[in-house]
């Protein structure tokens, strides 16, 4: 059985998300998951996070313990998950 980890989700997200918190506690061994337990919660996230190869979307980054992530970079228990969006400007 998983382990809880903590996932963070940007504000951008959660508003697509009525009552999705900042801070969630999930049971995931890897990225991939973590974004199924979370879609489990909030039907469509993974829609949100993943396009259809599947991988996680290009306007997205997300950190695991300070590294950058793919789905199957795993998770250790009590390990942090950060999703982030892309921030562009000129």
């Amino acid at each position: 059985m998983a382990e809880a980890v903590t996932v963070l989700l940007p504000e951008a997200l959660r508003r697509l998300f009525p009552g999705a918190p900042g801070l969630v506690e999930v049971a995931a061994g890897s990225v991939a998951e973590a974004i199924a337990a979370l879609d489990g919660r909030w039907p469509g996230m993974r829609d949100r996070l993943c396009d259809s190869t599947p991988a996680i979307r290009r306007h997205l980054n997300i950190f695991v313990d300070g590294e950058r992530a793919r789905l199957e970079t795993p998770i250790p228990p009590g390990g942090e998950m950060i999703v982030m969006t892309w921030i562009s400007g000129g």
